[in-house]
């Protein structure tokens, strides 16, 4: 049976208060929208000039592989800005989950809402005062292993193919590292560089995959930031 304090919490809206916030989920449906098209923008424009370099690097058999070596960094700065975009997103993003999960879920399924569990004060509290949800670093982590991992991949198998068997396949390791030497620079100091390179991607990637540590504008609000996590239980994009 249902108690008299439990019809007040899934009444407690009115009329003018629920078309508020339908207005209100409206606006953050959009700006999560227009943020998440930025960050498509940027993985096209990785996609993009990776296939730039590939296009250059095979299009003769005396290109250089430097191409693929370069796009390296241009790949980084790439995710660097995407991981910032991402943050953004995050936040009109669970502002979006809160409301279909703890306000228009309720609605359609039991015909009112139950603020029992404390979400329109936490998310009021996002309102009154914006902070990230997520850290740098977990935004990094995700975007690394949702997206330019594969991305990174398609470089190094290319980089690697182009030394294998573009023009001619290999005969020995030593030809193996003359065909990666860079100018002055020695190919076993090159393939060094490039295995603790995609070593350490990887090892970013894997260590941060457990990261869920958010950070606020001060340390008393992370409560409310995992509580919101909570409310949401979205999936990770």
């Amino acid at each position: 049976m249902t108690t008299e304090p439990e019809v007040e919490a899934r009444t407690s809206f009115g009329g003018p208060e629920i078309g508020a916030i339908a207005h209100l989920y409206r606006g953050e449906m959009y700006r999560s929208k227009i943020w998440r098209t930025r960050l498509d923008a940027t993985t096209n424009w990785a996609v993009v000039t990776l296939g730039i370099a590939l296009s250059v690097t095979f299009a003769d058999p005396q290109a250089s592989e430097l191409p693929l070596v370069l796009v390296g960094g241009l790949l980084c700065m790439f995710l660097v800005f995407e991981a910032r975009r991402y943050r953004f997103f995050d936040i009109w993003r669970t502002r979006v989950r809160v409301m279909e999960t703890c306000f228009f879920g309720p609605i359609l399924r039991d015909g009112g809402t139950d603020t029992s569990n404390g979400w329109p004060e936490i998310l009021a509290d996002d309102y009154t005062g914006l902070y990230f949800h997520i850290s740098y670093a977990e935004a990094l982590g995700r975007r690394l292993r949702r997206n330019y991992g594969l991305i990174f991949l398609a470089q190094l198998s290319t980089y690697f193919g182009k030394l294998i068997i573009h023009p001619t396949a290999l005969q020995s390791s030593q030809e193996l590292f003359d065909r990666a030497a860079i100018g002055p620079v020695p190919g076993e100091a090159v393939l060094l560089v490039c295995v603790l390179f995609y070593g350490g991607l990887a090892a970013f990637a894997f260590a941060t995959r457990r990261f869920s540590k958010a950070v606020g504008r001060a340390h008393s609000f992370r409560g409310h930031v995992d509580r919101m996590r909570i409310l949401t239980a979205t999936e990770k994009f």
